[in-house]
């Protein structure tokens, strides 16, 4: 017998239905050229304080800071490099500290190195502590298992003297 013809009804033709459809992009499905948060960042590189610079203020970065002219306030950071020219006077804390030159006051941090050249005049709170021959200091050394932290609180720096 006879069969209706398909031809002049909406949706599919005869012989579509194996056909694939299209796809439709919406908004959602493009490729995204947005900035992603946990993208990887490139590690910014040290901050460095030249010889000829003076700095009368606390300085504090999550980052590294080579100081090789002189400061006069307290640091904080995460690797601090005190050049042989360089003089701080003012506590340091800091997660990595190497003094090459003279530090007068308070050093805290996980790991200290006291190279030949070092001067430091000021108390050292460390986790561990390296001293070369040759290094001057004056002061005491106490060991912590956390030295950044003063009586559970991050040591934050001191309040500028008048």
């Amino acid at each position: 017998m006879f069969s209706k013809s398909r031809i002049n009804e909406p949706g599919p033709k005869a012989g579509e239905a194996e056909k694939p459809k299209a796809e439709t992009t919406t908004p959602a499905a493009k490729p995204s050229m947005e900035f992603t948060p946990n993208a990887p960042k490139a590690k910014p590189a040290a901050s460095v304080l030249s010889s000829d610079l003076t700095v009368v203020g606390n300085l504090k970065t999550t980052g590294d800071i080579q100081v090789e002219g002189v400061v006069e306030g307290d640091i904080r950071a995460h690797l601090l490099t005190v050049g042989e020219g360089a003089t701080i006077r003012g506590e340091i804390v800091a997660d990595d500290i190497v003094v090459n030159g003279r530090v007068i006051g308070r050093v805290r941090g996980l790991k200290v190195r006291l190279t030949s050249t070092a001067r430091v005049e000021g108390d050292i709170i460390h986790k561990t502590i390296a001293i070369e021959s040759g290094a001057h200091f004056e002061g005491s050394v106490q060991r912590q298992d956390d030295p950044l932290t003063v009586g559970g609180k991050a040591a934050a720096p001191a309040a500028p003297k008048a």
